[in-house]
């Protein structure tokens, strides 16, 4: 074989055991979830806003992070309902760099995916503990999700994934909202398909068992941009992309249509600075159109308590990302507020 064993991992539910989620904060989670539920929904006029690092690399980082977001999240909480963004799984285009704390607990050390799912889930719960916030991460590898699937509010499938049948297959049985990402290649039709497939109940294997899932109402789009075939950003924020949008959703019978707008990415082709005025452009055409403006239900922003981003060396900065560049605290802080007005 061209590939080893190098030691079997725990069961999901053997870690869960070991490191559990206390009673109080299982409840928190629940209540979390239902508002968060009611904004897709549109029982809930909130506006929700993912925010958090690039990819979660240190634990004493992500959490002093979050928890500056609650301290946010008090002041705004009538209007927005912030989800912090601790992920821990990070793609790579070519199979090269930091893959996350999944792989890599410690960053400048070899690969330990025993070591790091234990500590992808003490991060999660300490979060939570600390900040009273639940989390979003993101479904890079559908089986991995069962050692934190009792722990975060919600999950999006990323622009390689969307079109993998055991993504859409596996988002068919989660009961939290997850958002389906537009591919690499921008197609608005390649993410409603795997939005209809992630709607429906399907029989599938799963972790070595045969079942069934009851198909998740809460599966929803992210407009993430795109790149033409010369590998040139396209993006998809703009008022015209998602009226778009909006006419392709009434052509299909899907529940709760909405999407997440990604600032980041290809919208922003990593200038990640460019993702506030991307926000303000989304906000202005949500007050432009009452469509938009019920179909639209949130955004997404890469930032980190530093700005930008640096190498994965022995001597980093402390909450400065080593993947792609993120926006600071205080140009975050500042944007958080200034959506909180202008939602």
């Amino acid at each position: 074989m061209a590939m080893k064993i190098n030691r079997e991992l725990p069961l999901p539910a053997q870690l869960k055991e070991e490191y559990a989620l206390p009673a109080p904060l299982a409840k928190l989670k629940a209540e979390r979830d239902r508002e968060i539920r009611a904004v897709f929904t549109g029982e809930l006029d909130k506006f929700l806003v993912v925010v958090g690092p690039c990819s979660a690399d240190n634990e004493d980082a992500v959490c002093e992070y979050v928890t500056r977001l609650a301290a946010v999240n008090e002041k705004v909480k009538d209007r927005l309902l912030l989800i912090p963004r601790i992920y821990t799984n990070k793609p790579r285009t070519t199979g090269e760099g930091y893959k996350g704390m999944l792989h890599q607990p410690e960053p400048d050390k070899a690969p330990d995916p025993f070591s790091g799912i234990i500590a992808i889930r003490k991060m999660h719960i300490r979060a939570i503990a600390e900040s009273g916030l639940t989390a979003a991460d993101e479904m890079l590898y559908p089986e991995n999700r069962s050692y934190l699937d009792d722990l975060l509010s919600y999950e999006a499938v990323g622009a390689r994934s969307v079109e993998n049948q055991q993504h859409r297959l596996t988002a068919s049985g989660m009961d939290i909202p997850v958002g389906m990402k537009n591919p690499t290649s921008g197609d608005f039709s390649v993410m409603l398909n795997s939005i209809v497939a992630a709607q429906h109940s399907h029989t599938f294997i799963y972790r070595g068992c045969d079942v069934t899932s009851d198909g998740n109402d809460l599966a929803h789009a992210i407009l993430r941009g795109g790149v033409d075939k010369y590998g040139v950003s396209i993006p998809n924020y703009h008022y015209e992309d998602m009226v778009r949008l909006l006419e392709m959703y009434g052509q299909r019978s899907l529940k709760n249509p909405a999407v997440i707008v990604d600032a980041n990415h290809s919208n922003s082709n990593k200038q990640y600075k460019e993702q506030m005025r991307i926000v303000s452009e989304v906000l202005h055409s949500r007050r432009h159109n009452a469509g938009l403006k019920k179909l639209v239900k949130g955004v997404m922003i890469e930032s980190y308590l530093e700005e930008g981003s640096q190498k994965i060396e022995a001597e980093r900065v402390y909450g400065k990302s080593i993947t792609d560049p993120c926006l600071g605290w205080p140009d975050t802080e500042r944007l958080l507020y200034q959506i909180a007005e202008n939602c």
